[in-house]
């Protein structure tokens, strides 16, 4: 099969993906985008009936796992109604040790895991960028905020953000198309938290309203400008290189539903096809001059994965005196009303020190959005912490030599566990949430995270019969395994030296230069705030910056 050959090629249609198209395409290139799963339509999008009564969606889980998603339908906030926006597992399958359990949560269709993601997009700091440089653990990335910030500005403009200024340094303020509200009982939340630790900030959510469209708004951008192509049910084989220079001449791929393999040609290809998938590709990319996978000569690619560590609590709140209707929340068709409380990362910042570990956490909740105070006059509490995971050389992504999925492409090996720093931090996450609750006249229920399960208050779902009660002690704990923040960052890290980092400071290969790896893959560091909004602006540098090497004709020879 021949195809025309295009300026870049593009493969992933996420948060990375659309944002790169938009950027090339509007900078006059030719380009291609390779999403590996079916086009979504706008059917796809549309509110559908559910059965939940509550948040174990026990049943739908079930029905779910029956039906192809065992994997899937262990995502935390799962529901019958985006069940569709899952892969089905039995089709997908990856590999981890026994020892290791890593829950591997994916979207293959155009837009990816937008269409499922809580959309809270906060910019990160240099207290993330810049660690190592400020004595607080962790490393550096070859870049500092201020070298971000303007991409940072450009993607919130273009997207329109919900929030506030808040002034607080570990998340920095942007450019908010909007005010974000809290409910009378996250105010009152707020008030506690401030009285009794002045260093913690609550503030409300940074997100983006969900937009109902089968594809995301940066896509449709580049789509808009005549010089993108968006090819779905195309899945990356491996990248093909000059046997002389070693350099990317293009991309083999498989269709998804005919199988059949074929080559095209581009001048420049950029790998955003989210963390994991990424490596596989880049890895599978084998040949006479890179035998470890594509520019794989430091033996860094896949090495350094990491993703967030996720507990996750539930209890109840004192429901406060209410003026008049509560303030408009803004709804998404899929999960109700958005929004939330959220509070940035305090530990490890500025003076303050922990001696149990290096780095931080943050969390993100909600209280009083959805339906009415129970019979005690007490709303629910749902909790997220996210902590920071440091970069180990033994997290790691590889090839599974022996298991091949149907398109006959080897499938990751997923081996990711936390460490002694990261158990001690999750302990103290954990405390110093139920600490919050509390600390208002709130009551903790439950919680779950890599550590396990824990119980006060009332417990895990209550109401249940006894059997039911065992069987959500036995499965709620297999959501919060690691891989349960969806945060998954690493593998094909940035850095300023090729022995010890994979991409320079813009995203490029160092042994391939016409090659560019703009998602998660590219963080030296895991971060403790929402990977996505950062995952779009670095896009948009990256690729501005490719944009002006092959209008320098910097690749003309490579291929």
């Amino acid at each position: 099969m021949t195809s025309p050959r295009y300026d870049v090629i593009v493969v992933g249609s996420g948060a990375a993906g659309s944002f790169a198209a938009k950027e090339l395409a509007e900078q006059g290139l030719s380009v291609l985008v390779l999403e590996a799963g079916p086009k979504l339509e706008p059917a796809d999008v549309q509110l559908r009936k559910g059965r939940e009564r509550s948040h174990t969606a026990l049943f739908p889980r079930i029905k779910a796992s029956l039906l192809g998603q065992p994997v899937q339908a262990r995502v935390a906030f799962f529901k019958e109604q985006i069940r569709h926006f899952f892969v089905n597992d039995w089709m997908h399958g990856y590999t981890t040790p026994k020892n290791r359990p890593f829950l591997w949560i994916r979207g293959r269709q155009t837009g990816g895991r937008l269409h499922v993601f809580g959309r809270v997009l906060f910019r990160w700091s240099d207290e993330d960028f810049r660690g190592k440089s400020r004595g607080m653990g962790g490393v550096d990335w070859p870049f500092s905020y201020a070298d971000l910030a303007p991409f940072y500005e450009e993607v919130e403009r273009f997207i329109g953000i919900c929030g506030n200024h808040d002034g607080v340094d570990s998340a920095p303020d942007g450019i908010m198309a909007e005010a974000a509200t809290l409910t009378p009982e996250e105010k009152g939340f707020r008030s506690a938290i401030k009285a009794r630790w002045p260093d913690r900030q609550a503030i409300a959510w940074r997100f983006n309203r969900y937009k109902r469209s089968p594809v995301p708004a940066a896509l449709e951008a580049a789509l808009a400008t005549g010089r993108t192509t968006l090819q779905s049910d195309t899945i990356a084989v491996c990248i093909e290189t000059d046997a002389a220079t070693g350099h990317a001449t293009g991309l083999t791929c498989v269709d998804r539903k005919t199988r059949r393999r074929y080559t095209i040609s581009a001048q420049a290809v950029v790998v955003c096809a989210s963390p994991i998938e990424s490596i596989r590709l880049l890895l599978n990319s084998r040949s006479v001059r890179h035998p470890a996978g594509l520019g794989n000569g430091s033996g860094v690619l896949g090495r350094y994965f990491m993703d967030q560590c996720a507990s996750l609590m539930f209890g109840r709140w004192p429901a406060s005196a209410r003026e008049g209707e509560v303030e408009t929340l803004p709804q998404h068709p899929f999960f109700g009303p958005t929004g939330g409380i959220y509070v940035p990362r305090y530990e490890n910042i500025g003076d303050q020190r922990n001696p149990a570990f290096v780095r931080g956490y943050s969390y993100q909740g909600s209280i009083g959005r959805y339906g009415a105070a129970d019979a005690q006059g007490y709303f629910p509490v749902t909790i997220m912490a996210f902590g920071e995971m440091l970069p180990y050389q033994d997290n790691r992504v590889t090839l599974n030599p022996s298991r091949k999925d149907r398109w006959g492409i080897p499938v990751p090996h997923i081996s990711c566990g936390v460490h002694a720093n990261e158990r001690a931090m999750l302990q103290q996450q954990i405390q110093d949430c139920a600490d919050m609750i509390e600390s208002g006249g709130g009551v903790v229920d439950f919680w779950a995270s890599p550590l396990g399960l824990g119980q006060k208050g009332t417990g895990l779902s209550p109401e249940r019969s006894w059997p039911v009660r065992w069987l959500l002690r036995k499965m709620f704990p297999k959501s919060l395994i690691m891989g349960a923040a969806i945060h998954e960052s690493g593998g094909a890290r940035m850095g300023d030296n090729p022995k010890t980092s994979y991409l320079n400071a813009y995203g490029q290969c160092w042994e391939v230069p016409n090659v560019y790896v703009t998602d998660a893959s590219s963080f030296p560091t895991g971060g403790a705030l929402g990977t996505t909004l950062t995952v779009m602006a670095m896009s948009v540098r990256a690729c501005r910056h490719l944009a002006g090497e092959l209008k320098a004709g910097r690749f003309r020879e490579l291929g």
